[in-house]
């Protein structure tokens, strides 16, 4: 029977998935990715912007079968590399409906996505655009814009976004060039807890369409970004509550521009199981340490981004706070100096890492030669 879920909460993946993964044995640390949640992620995110549409942030997971649900799910691609690229077209996904966001990419890359028929790419410089009309003369853009990341973990808009004032002299080359600079996007802030970011973020989008009128290009395509939270310990904004002030600020948006996002994180966090286990203990300065076979460098590297997981045992025991430190030999492989965790854990206790499903594999390595965590989609 498909597991049904309440609408009015949070989901989170099938504890008792992982139960069964365990009573097969345990080799070292795994992800488990629950496909129920994944495809009611997608139904979620559709159901509260029905005038956008999800194209999912490769980066965020992108095992093969995490992606081959999300697209069975009806979820389209966002891309930033040639190997995401070869992701997809592994999947069949048409080129044409790729994505291409980062706003800096190597010739080669550029050449590679056109000569397979990718067809839209972001920008946000002179040099960008001029680079890519080279390489591919008909290619679409959008502009990236810098905008407001106040209330997200992990603000982006350092590294990338043109500002107000800069707009003009790269839509003022795009005419140069005839070039098809025919939309524009933004980032709200990675985990961003202040909805107001895209009402922001859609209002800098408006204002830049009358400039592209102005000097005759037609805007198609509006591109939300990312940045959709999901909950760890504390309560955050339903997409519902977010999708309720997107939908209001997109009336000023004509119908004939095609409404997109970037979700990674909301798509695929609830749906994964991080499981791992304590191979030590200890007590520094009156302070419990665990040292976990699972740590910023295998899997847990959003810790230092400000993410702070919720993480389980089986103990009972009062929870106090405790230092959480990973496998390796580099000081700076310290998850969590504050974890709630029970007192009383030990040696050989699993750690259940919930909402777990984002930028975990995707940004481990295997430093020290300590493996990353085995995906399980089920």
């Amino acid at each position: 029977m498909p597991r049904v879920f309440d609408p009015g909460q949070e989901i989170q993946a099938d504890f008792e998935l992982v139960r069964q993964q365990l009573q097969k044995g345990y080799t070292g640390p795994f992800l488990l990715m629950d496909s129920a949640v994944l495809r009611e992620k997608v139904a979620r995110f559709k159901a509260a912007m029905p005038r956008v549409t999800p194209h999912y942030a490769v980066k965020c997971n992108p095992d093969p079968q995490v992606l081959k649900v999300l697209r069975e799910a009806g979820a389209g691609f966002e891309i930033a590399s040639p190997a995401e690229l070869a992701m997809c077209r592994a999947l069949d996904v048409p080129a044409s409906e790729l994505y291409y966001s980062n706003p800096m990419r190597a010739r080669e890359a550029v050449a590679e996505a056109a000569a397979a028929g990718v067809q839209w790419y972001v920008i946000d410089s002179v040099t960008e655009l001029r680079k890519v009309r080279a390489i591919k003369p008909d290619a679409s853009f959008y502009l990236r814009l810098h905008t407001d990341n106040t209330g997200s973990v992990s603000p982006l808009s350092e590294k990338f976004g043109v500002f107000e004032d800069e707009v003009a002299a790269i839509l003022d080359e795009a005419v140069r060039l005839r070039a098809d600079l025919a939309g524009a996007t933004f980032h709200a802030g990675s985990q961003c807890l202040q909805p107001r970011n895209w009402q922001i973020g859609i209002a800098a989008a408006v204002r830049l369409f009358d400039a592209m009128r102005a000097r005759g290009l037609t805007p198609r395509l509006l591109n939300l970004g990312g940045g959709f939270p999901v909950e760890h310990r504390d309560a955050i904004p339903a997409i519902a509550t977010i999708g309720a002030l997107i939908n209001e600020a997109l009336e000023a948006v004509p119908a004939d521009v095609r409404i997109m996002a970037e979700p990674g994180r909301f798509l695929v966090s609830d749906a994964g199981w991080l499981v791992c286990r304590v191979i030590g203990h200890t007590i520094r300065k009156n302070q419990p340490w665990a040292y976990l076979d699972a740590g910023v460098f295998n899997g847990l590297l959003e810790t230092t981004t400000g993410i702070e997981y919720d993480m389980r045992s089986d103990r009972t025991g009062a929870t106090i706070p405790w230092v959480v430190a990973g496998p390796t030999c580099d000081s700076m492989d310290i998850c969590s100096r504050t974890q709630p965790l029970p007192a009383d854990l030990q040696e050989g206790d699993f750690i259940y890492v919930r909402n777990a499903g984002a930028y975990s594999n995707a940004c481990g390595s295997t430093f020290n030669g300590f493996a990353l965590p085995e995906v399980l989609v089920v």
